[in-house]
């Protein structure tokens, strides 16, 4: 409601929103409607039951689990499987909503190119379940997760490329289907640097065989706590920094990282990381953090403390 209120604010017109929420509270729903905001997704029954009592002149998209790493727990993750969207569609058809097209969101899962041309097919096919229970298939989202830094193992323009290719082959120029897409996370990734400042740190012995337990200051881990953290995967960040203390030429440890305590233990942000030796006080960067962290993270607002923005531009932009 509040990200509708906002958009709409710098006038964007309602035709142009997409609800993209796979669970949207029936409050929300009913703001959406009273707003002019049609376009929205779903990949379960329940989703439909609340829409149409909620929202019945929604314009739905089906959202399929399209990508090609299979989730851990395949009932817990969001999208439809293709066994499923059958029903789906004609169960949206039995409630009288109308669905208009397909939804499907690969994430950082989608780095690599075949990635694409599966989900692609994919869509596709269900295209062809919806088109023949009448549905007026027409709108197709390949949602987001675009890589925006330079050192991704792929490229955004190896992966546009490998995009256009399915779509010149499954949903070709003249048939009729647009194409949107949700390219936040290249748009705002290296917009945010995070610095962390290290409020506690404590050594862990571990015996090694054949000694005599004490710890060998080359394999000696740590932990240390941090007064900020953050919530997203650091594969999503670039390496760490020093910001205070140079790094001499000593011993590194296997470190964890733990953020401040919210509503309960310690939230772990990184284990396993190979770092100098570090002191209280001292300052850890993490470049490309502007997707998924200020937003979202409980960590940055856990406690009374919350997330300082500092705006800054080099001296070369200015």
């Amino acid at each position: 409601q509040a990200e509708i209120t906002q958009v709409q604010g710098i006038g964007v017109p309602p035709d142009r929103i997409f609800y993209s929420s796979p669970c949207k509270q029936v409050a929300h729903l009913r703001y959406a409607a009273t707003h002019g905001v049609r376009l929205m997704a779903f990949d379960n029954e329940v989703e439909l039951s609340k829409v149409a009592r909620s929202h019945p002149r929604a314009r739905m998209l089906l959202g399929i689990a399209a990508d090609s790493i299979p989730a851990a727990h395949p009932s817990l993750s969001f999208g439809s499987t293709l066994e499923s969207c059958g029903h789906l569609l004609q169960t949206a058809k039995d409630q009288a909503l109308e669905v208009v097209g397909i939804s499907f969101h690969l994430g950082s899962r989608g780095l690599e190119p075949h990635a694409w041309a599966q989900a692609v097919a994919t869509a596709q096919l269900v295209f062809d379940m919806g088109t023949e229970l009448g549905h007026h298939m027409h709108l197709l989202d390949i949602g987001g997760g675009f890589p925006a830094t330079e050192d991704t193992r792929a490229p955004l323009e190896e992966m546009a490329a490998g995009i256009n290719s399915a779509l010149d082959l499954y949903f070709p120029e003249g048939s009729g289907v647009e194409i949107i897409a949700r390219p936040g996370r290249y748009y705002v990734t290296s917009a945010f640097t995070l610095a962390v400042s290290i409020t506690a740190l404590e050594e862990m012995p571990v015996e090694q065989p054949g000694s005599d337990g004490r710890c060998d200051s080359r394999g000696c881990p740590c932990s240390m706590g941090l007064n900020l953290g953050l919530s997203v995967p650091l594969e999503h960040a670039q390496p760490l920094f020093i910001l205070q203390r140079p790094c001499p030429e000593q011993p590194w440890h296997s470190c964890s990282l733990r953020g401040p305590r919210g509503h309960g233990d310690e939230p772990s942000i990184a284990e396993g990381l190979r770092l100098p030796q570090l002191h209280v006080g001292d300052w850890l960067i993490f470049g490309n953090m502007g997707a998924y962290s200020v937003p979202t993270s409980p960590l940055l607002t856990a406690g009374s403390a919350q997330a300082r923005v500092t705006y800054a531009m080099s001296r070369r932009a200015w």
